[in-house]
């Protein structure tokens, strides 16, 4: 058999030979078209204009499902949608009553919290694969506003005051959820609208992670008092976390026996089971239901044994059946609630559409960030006036519908039907059960959330400014709450980012022999300076913050005190200055003295005629006339040592932009060289960059694009042009420098 050409798959490759060429004359080959932008009205004539082809693609845009529900494969996609959907209603009945205790509501506002929004956000959310609903970080946050506004102290019978108005306490830590999530809802969709959602760049992967690993003792230290059957209020301030837990250890004593029992049965078998379906997880169809297995045995046991009358044990209790009607929220709590609200809604999206990217990057499909965004904010939006509480996405959930063959957001509609069938029909059954059980299986939903533990030994060995990062973040939101310690996270690494820049790595550059690369001599043993020729890089950006530490550090690159030569040569030119008015006023002196004796022995007429007539005073204006040694000495004629190069390369390919300090900065450091006699380039500036500099009136008569080159090789091809000037030139250097 014959073998298969493989000579089709060459590409020919050009070889171009070619001199150096300077920014000035590639200009005259290649010159660049400067198109003038359209005047403002016009563009935004343009963005609002409005056709037939550009609404139904804004319809498209907004409202997803109108794409993907007719391309829906049915024979492929359907079975798949079912049984995923019906694993992940499942599912969310257990997280959805669990998630509600976390938020200080009852446990039916988590069911509906589990439908309006999942409802909604198949339609308009942009994910396949998510599962919107609700979600322990996001109820947590939640569950301390509404504890540290509505606290048990504030809802005593004014007849007894040890008694306590549950139904008053409920009502109005709803309104305040309620409030919140409307809030959230309006924040969410201004920000999609105004094409915000950049804004979650800020957050970066280790802080999220940091701040989600935090929020997961948060949860965990708030649920501690259903696990002991303790009661306890929460207080959203700092340090409150540390509170809590002196507060729980100081009330261990008081712990009900029952309860306790309840909740170490219920961990135990929601981690042994978790752990059994994530080790066979390749041979089970689906994972094996455990909450809701749990979920019914605990009521069953809880209903039969009489766990409340007989032992105290705390139940949901009453759950009632149906839809409530809508309402409008409460208008008057908004002022109070702002600030929580923004740092609510930002959290949400950042955890929300990292868990999107991650799925549309492993199936390759596109997420629209923005549209993420606006889609949350409809669904909290809207689900405000039903009485829910403020959701996102769970991971657990999102596994599970990926794992059990979801393909798209239909998924989201079915799992929002099983939901809709519990809250219509069988949420009375669940009025047995045990809080301890809700609390276990918050608990045990967030295991992996402690796994991120081990990102300290990950960061620790790959990027110790992540770490830094993730370190703070962790600390702020244990100490200063989840909302005050966002803020803190924020900053820092922001900071971190500024730090960056102020401390960039400087280097010089040398030419790998036989080669046009050029790499940092620190680095490179092989990298060789080229005789005559500095060449200076940085690898940040120039700005104002760092350009005068750019201008700091290439001096100190010199290799020599660029300053105090400079010193020098002004103090050699005013030296030799002083010494030539010396030299005038000793030379005035002793044609005073000649003109003196010439008086004294009257010499005769002629001579005094032509002294009165201004011949010595023009021999006076003569001697007076000296050289202006500033524009006419050269460090030679001082007897100075010439700088070990005569030219120096600024590498600009790292900075995207300069501004006005920058460019004097650079105009700077082109006189201070140029005293010193050393010709200064730069290399690699962006179009951009080029535009920037001439409109901060860095070229001239002395500064012009030849002083530009594209590249490094260009900038040293060319100064090797006239290779006799160069020798000389180094000639010279060395005979000045011995």
């Amino acid at each position: 058999m014959e073998e298969p050409q493989l000579h089709h798959r060459l590409v020919a490759t050009p070889q171009v030979t070619r001199s150096g060429l300077s920014e000035a004359e590639l200009e005259t080959i290649a010159p660049t078209s400067r198109a003038e932008a359209p005047p403002l009205w016009r563009r935004l004539r343009k963005k609002i204009r409005c056709s037939g082809p550009i609404a139904k693609s804004l319809l498209l845009k907004f409202i997803p499902v109108l794409r993907w529900l007719p391309q829906y494969r049915v024979k492929e996609w359907l079975l798949g949608d079912i049984m995923s959907g019906l694993s992940v209603g499942i599912m969310q009945l257990p997280q959805g009553l669990a998630y509600a205790l976390l938020a200080s509501v009852p446990a039916v506002f988590g069911l509906y919290s589990s439908f309006y929004p999942v409802l909604l956000y198949s339609i308009f959310g942009t994910s396949r694969h998510i599962s919107a609903g609700t979600f322990s970080i996001i109820a947590v946050m939640i569950g301390s506003v509404t504890e540290s506004m509505a606290p048990n102290e504030n809802f005593m019978l004014p007849d007894n005051e040890t008694v306590l108005d549950v139904a008053a306490r409920d009502q109005a830590r709803v309104d305040i959820s309620v409030a919140l999530n409307f809030l959230v809802g309006i924040f969410q969709i201004v920000l999609g609208l105004l094409q915000f959602g950049f804004v979650v760049t800020y957050l970066s992967e280790p802080l999220v992670r940091g701040y989600t690993t935090a929020a997961s003792i948060h949860v965990t230290v708030s649920q501690m008092k259903n696990l002991f059957g303790l009661r306890l209020s929460q207080t959203n301030q700092p340090l409150s976390l540390i509170y809590t837990i002196i507060t729980i250890c100081s009330k261990l004593p008081q712990t009900n026996l029952g309860t306790l029992v309840v909740s170490l049965v219920a961990l135990v078998t929601l981690f042994g089971v978790k752990f059994l379906n994530q080790k066979f997880s390749s041979k089970l169809k689906m994972p094996i239901p455990i909450e809701l297995i749990v979920l019914f045995v605990a009521t069953g046991i809880s209903y039969g044994a009489q766990l409340h009358a007989q032992f105290g044990i705390a139940i949901v209790g009453d759950i009632p059946v149906g839809m409530r009607p809508p309402s409008v929220p409460d208008s008057s709590l908004f002022g109070s609630l702002v600030g929580n609200a923004f740092a609510v809604a930002v959290v949400t999206y950042a955890f929300t559409i990292s868990v999107c990217k991650m799925f549309s990057m492993k199936h390759a499909y596109k997420v629209d960030s923005n549209q993420e965004l606006i889609a949350l904010g409809l669904c909290n939006l809207f689900g405000s006036f039903f009485q829910c509480f403020t959701i996102g996405t769970a991971m657990s959930r999102s596994l599970v519908q990926e794992n059990t063959g979801g393909n798209t957001q239909l998924v989201g509609i079915i799992a929002s039907l099983v939901i809709l069938a519990i809250i219509l029909k069988a949420g009375e059954l669940f009025v047995h059960l045990p809080k301890a059980v809700l609390s276990a299986i918050v608990i045990a939903n967030l295991q992996g959330m402690y796994k991120q533990f081990a990102d300290i030994q990950l960061y620790w060995g790959t990027n110790q400014i992540d770490l830094l990062v993730w370190a703070v973040t962790f600390v702020a939101t244990i100490l200063l709450n989840m909302d005050v310690g966002l803020v803190v996270s924020v900053v820092f690494a922001l900071l971190t980012v500024i730090f960056k820049t102020q401390l960039p790595r400087y280097s010089i550059l040398g030419q790998i022999p036989e080669t046009a690369i050029y790499r940092d001599i620190a680095e490179y043993p092989q990298a060789k300076e080229i005789p005559g020729v500095k060449i200076f890089r940085s690898s940040a950006t120039l700005h104002y913050a760092n350009a005068d530490l750019y201008a700091e550090a290439l001096k100190a690159k010199c290799g020599f005190c660029v300053d105090e030569l400079i010193e020098q040569k002004k103090k050699a030119i005013k030296k030799l200055k002083k010494d030539e008015e010396k030299a005038a006023q000793q030379a005035k002196k002793e044609q005073n003295k000649k003109k003196k004796k010439r008086r004294l022995k009257k010499e005769n007429t002629v001579d005094y005629m032509a002294v009165s007539n201004g011949v010595v005073l023009e021999i006076e204006d003569k001697s007076n006339k000296y050289p202006n040694t500033t524009e006419e000495t050269t460090l030679k004629s001082l007897g100075l040592a010439h700088p070990p190069f005569i030219s120096l390369i600024l590498d600009l390919t790292a900075v995207s932009s300069v501004d006005s300090v920058s460019v004097k900065v650079l105009k700077n450091i082109f006189k201070e060289f140029a005293e010193i006699e050393v010709n200064v380039y730069l290399i690699g500036c962006q179009e951009s960059v080029i535009r920037q500099l001439e409109t901060g009136n860095l070229f001239s008569e002395v500064i012009t694009k030849a002083k530009l080159f594209p590249s490094v090789h260009d900038a040293v091809t060319c100064f090797s042009r006239d290779e006799q000037f160069m020798m000389q030139e180094m000639k010279d250097l060395s005979n000045t420098r011995m």
